[in-house]
């Protein structure tokens, strides 16, 4: 058997195990999507998002891109943002670093690595403007996690300061965005203690004003 009809007879297992004590499930499903969380993650393929929070089919909506970045310009993440705060109305948008992220790395290092280098720009970015507070951490290791720390925090800042997060909180819709980080060596997830849930959280020169 090759790798790709492996994954083929993996996904009937798979689907005969959802729906041996509930044949109905994948048709129930079909019928609508209201998950109460987008998760903006890594492409890594050691962070699969649903299997790390424990949720099932349809209880997360999910975008992913290396090193979990937001950029305003990026039509492919601010159109699942928009579609995911207007349409499907997630009350949480979850930004999910990972320790160890090939991207961050890559971003900290003198190397050219191709197209990715525009891509890893504002990561590069970000550690200019930390870099007295990085520098001073002696262990590569230990500075590129706490870059990914950074980063996370960064496209927090990021996604509050988009005119689809900010209408939402105009319009009275409850709305978190939370910053975690993901540990590749113990599965378990770092909370970062960021949250922002308010336009007044907002620094006003990145605010989009509404008439009152």
């Amino acid at each position: 058997m090759s790798s790709i009809e492996q994954l083929l007879e993996n996904n009937r297992a798979w689907s005969q195990s959802l729906t041996s004590g509930r044949p109905d499930y994948f048709r129930q499903l079909a019928q609508q999507q209201s998950p109460n969380f987008l998760w903006i993650g890594c492409a890594d393929s050691r962070v699969p998002a649903n299997e790390v929070v424990g949720l099932m089919p349809g209880e997360l909506f999910v975008h992913r891109n290396v090193a979990n970045l937001v950029y305003p310009s990026d039509l492919n993440c601010i159109s699942v943002v928009q579609y995911a705060v207007e349409v499907l109305k997630v009350e949480n948008i979850i930004v999910c670093g990972h320790y160890g992220c090939g991207g961050v790395k890559a971003a900290m290092s003198g190397a050219h690595h191709g197209l990715i280098d525009n891509w890893l720009a504002k990561i590069k970015d970000l550690y200019l403007r930390n870099h007295e507070r990085l520098d001073s951490i002696a262990d590569s290791e230990v500075k590129a996690d706490a870059l990914c720390e950074l980063s996370v925090v960064d496209q927090v800042e990021a996604l509050s300061r988009t005119a689809t997060v900010q209408d939402a909180w105009y319009r009275g819709q409850n709305l978190e965005i939370h910053g975690w980080i993901y540990g590749l060596k113990d599965g378990l997830i770092n909370d970062l203690g960021v949250r922002v849930s308010r336009v007044d959280q907002v620094p006003p020169q990145f605010r989009f004003e509404r008439g009152v």
